[in-house]
């Protein structure tokens, strides 16, 4: 801090009431404290506080006038003041009147003789009102999350188009409309030009047409360009098939763009038979090496393929049918419900990692993609269920390790409820600490209970909800 070079022959001759007026207006709020800290006067440097009840603090100690959270502050503030420590600012809250809080930046300072440079008992605290620039920093904020709403909206866009792209049936091309160099094409274009993308993209359209098709594919390009709309004309491939183009245009930074729409002209087919597709279908479902799992909007399974009765070694479909999917998957009692609850809010989930355990205990890593299907009044839940033990390699992780990381956990942020994966975590520490209380105590259930700091009955209950070992009224006596 940079202090007057000569306060003495400057400010020396002031009388008490032009220090008031000089010191009332460096600050928002001025407080003058004895020497128990007490605010005895005080000083508002303009009208922006007046209806904030500062008046209500004289008589009263100046560090029960701020919150509780910033009593620390006010009082580590005296402490420099009495110290004649260097001036600091610390950022405090007050009470003010109808509950709410007054945000103010504080220092004091204190008064010394200046004859013999001794304390006279008496601290000034210097006050500046932080509201507007609270409300300057939530105004930021707010900008910034509203930039940040319309990225992920222009994302969200950006995904669309690209998704409809990629999967229209349709060729199209994205040409610049001043050279014609091609700039993009979707597979479809690819299939019909019979080239690969790195040799159509930057090839000059028309490509891949027949001579007697340029003539009029350069005069709709033309059209394009002068009018920003023209007629769809007809054109023949260079394979023999032929083909309707129909164009427009937008424009993009400081140049204009052709979409270029190329539809071959349908002929005339035989309909495969729709029953022996569906029947075909249905063969390969039943023999894929995945497993695939039909079931109702609760999770009780309708039908299965084979590789799913395979894998938890039964010997039949009509063995699983009936039975609730949860019952040989999921880590965790809840894991189903979390996997149904998330595909009724967004009617499909990718690629979610779990186990699956067999009739015989054996628990194997698989991955789980499903979706939601709606026929009439019903709705259905297919399961795809694919075994990716081997492809994780041997996994030598203790039993009581967590069943997933922090990192694993994290991937199911968007996929899964925030409460649904609180809820999921919250079980597997429970019956993990369970597991440790047992394991160290030799199954003694009530030295278990004690050490867990619940009652025994409580640990029956939460025993028989993760399925920890046998419960027998021998053992419930123990």
């Amino acid at each position: 801090m940079k202090s007057f070079a000569a306060p003495a022959k400057h400010l020396s001759d002031l009388d008490a009431r032009a220090v008031s007026q000089l010191v009332g207006t460096v600050a928002d709020v001025v407080l003058i404290l004895d020497a128990d800290g007490v605010v005895r006067d005080l000083a508002l440097g303009g009208n922006t506080l007046d209806n904030e009840g500062c008046e209500d603090w004289v008589g009263k100690p100046w560090v029960q006038t701020v919150r509780e959270d910033s009593r620390a502050k006010a009082e580590a503030l005296l402490r420099n003041a009495e110290a004649d420590g260097p001036v600091e600012w610390r950022h405090l809250s007050y009470a003010a009147r109808k509950g709410r809080e007054l945000h103010l930046s504080s220092a004091a300072i204190k008064l010394r003789d200046a004859a013999r440079y001794r304390t006279v008992g008496r601290t000034v605290v210097f006050s500046r009102d932080l509201r507007n620039t609270t409300a300057l920093q939530q105004s930021v904020v707010d900008a910034q999350q509203e930039a940040l709403h319309d990225q992920w909206k222009l994302r969200d866009a950006q995904s669309r188009y690209r998704q409809l792209f990629q999967t229209v049936s349709d060729a199209v091309l994205i040409v610049d409309a001043s050279t014609q160099k091609i700039v993009e094409a979707n597979p479809a274009a690819v299939q019909l030009f019979g080239d690969n993308v790195r040799k159509l993209i930057g090839a000059t359209f028309p490509i891949g047409l027949e001579a007697r098709s340029i003539a009029a594919v350069q005069g709709l390009l033309a059209a394009l360009r002068s009018n920003g709309r023209s007629d769809d004309v007809r054109a023949h491939v260079v394979d023999g098939g032929e083909v309707t183009i129909a164009g427009s245009v937008f424009r993009q930074e400081n140049g204009a763009l052709l979409v270029v729409r190329l539809s071959r002209v349908a002929v005339e087919a035989v309909a495969p038979d729709r029953a022996n597709a569906n029947a075909v279908l249905l063969k390969l479902v039943q023999s894929a090496p995945d497993c695939i799992v039909v079931t109702d909007i609760n999770g009780q399974i309708i039908s299965a393929n084979d590789a799913f009765v395979e894998l938890v070694q039964l010997a039949t479909e009509e063995q699983v049918r009936a039975e609730s999917l949860g019952r040989w998957v999921g880590r965790t009692g809840v894991e189903l419900s979390v996997l149904i609850s998330t595909l009724r809010q967004r009617g499909s989930l990718r690629l979610f990692p779990t186990s699956l355990r067999c009739e015989h205990g054996l628990v194997t890593d698989v991955e789980i993609s499903a979706n939601l299907v709606r026929d009439n009044d019903e709705a259905y839940l297919g399961f795809t269920i694919r075994d990716v033990s081997r492809r994780q390699g041997t996994d030598t992780r203790n039993v009581k390790e967590l069943p997933r990381s922090a990192g694993q956990m994290s991937e199911l942020v968007g996929r899964v409820p925030m409460k649904d994966i609180v809820g999921e975590t919250t079980d597997m520490i429970e019956q993990l600490c369970i597991e440790a209380a047992l394991d160290l105590t030799r199954d003694n259930r009530a030295a278990a209970a004690e050490m867990l700091g619940m009652s025994r009955q409580s640990l029956y209950v939460k025993m028989r909800r993760y399925g920890l070992g046998e419960l027998t009224p021998e053992s419930e006596k123990q």
